[in-house]
């Protein structure tokens, strides 16, 4: 059976494992040394969503690994014409050596991962987005030092961002605290899984509704987009729901005086988020993009080559 990434809980034992791999795969790539580990590799990619970051770092790594990516649009494959998800998983593993899947649910991820004969790579759907915090665990070990022991706090919309986010940190044994509107708490089995990493990782975790409560004397505040792709037609009421919860300058005052600023991007500027804060000095918003990029090359590794 392949290995897959549909849920950060699919690599809790090996998750450190695939940050220290990235790592060395930026040293490598920062001194020009060339790493061709997956020459001969084709890599096919599903987006149902539209994508910056997570198509052009996937295309663009196994590039630099030697191989090859094909990006896949609905209108482009007969899967948006009504083949079946499991013969398209079929045909393709016949084609390519992992696929990469965005879909609108995440049903759709595990339907075409059961099916499928090389692994499958979750690239966000509507309850996880795991290979987005491979890279913000990647930022933060790079800026802190360190995972365990540190408060990570995530203010806004508990979406599937903040699912994947919650697992992860609690993997590692650092602390996440939650501050999120109570009709906006992220998914409760994923939350329940959540604790039971972080009993197990000596941390802890806290939902709250308060964003001043949750960002107190926290070593890293994050926010994501307060409307998430398929959530426009509400777009107006969320607005007004979560503006109690913009990460501004007075919001970040109340974390550490060297807490570092996150944004999986794309970012709405004036909303989640001031210019002043993304803009400022403690912002690594930019080298937490650049991660995916070398996140995802070592969790491609890891899959493909072993």
């Amino acid at each position: 059976m392949p290995r897959h990434l549909l849920s950060m809980l699919d690599i809790e034992h090996e998750l450190v494992s695939i940050l220290d791999r990235a790592d060395r795969i930026k040293r490598d790539f920062k001194a020009g040394r060339v790493r061709e580990t997956l020459r001969g590799k084709s890599l096919a990619m599903i987006f149902e969503k539209p994508s910056t970051r997570t198509r052009v770092s996937f295309e663009v790594g196994m590039r630099q690994l030697g191989g090859g990516a094909l990006y896949l649009s609905p209108k482009d494959i007969q899967m948006g014409r009504g083949e079946t998800i499991a013969d398209t998983a079929r045909t393709l593993s016949r084609y390519g050596d992992a696929i990469v899947y965005r879909a609108f649910d995440w049903k759709n991820v595990h339907e075409l991962a059961k099916h499928a004969s090389v692994p499958v790579i979750n690239a966000l759907d509507n309850r996880e987005h795991p290979c987005q915090i491979l890279a913000d665990l990647e930022t933060i070990r790079e800026h802190k030092g360190k995972l365990k022991g540190l408060k990570i706090a995530y203010v806004g919309d508990g979406n599937n961002v903040c699912n994947s986010l919650m697992l992860g940190v609690a993997t590692v044994g650092a602390d996440i605290a939650v501050g999120c509107p109570a009709s906006q708490r992220p998914d409760k089995e994923l939350t329940g899984a959540a604790q039971r990493l972080a009993k197990k990782s000596g941390s802890s975790l806290s939902i709250v509704d308060s964003p001043a409560k949750a960002v107190a004397d926290a070593d890293v505040v994050y926010t994501d987009v307060w409307v998430s792709m398929g959530d426009e037609a509400d777009q107006a009421k969320r607005e007004r729901l979560f503006r109690p919860y913009q990460v501004n300058a007075k919001l970040v005052a109340r974390a550490k005086k060297g807490a570092i600023i996150m944004h999986c991007l794309p970012a709405h500027r004036g909303l989640e988020i001031t210019d002043g804060v993304i803009d400022g000095k403690q912002s690594v918003v930019w080298d937490q993009a650049e991660n995916r990029l070398h996140a995802q090359k070592g969790l491609l590794e890891w899959l493909i080559a072993g």
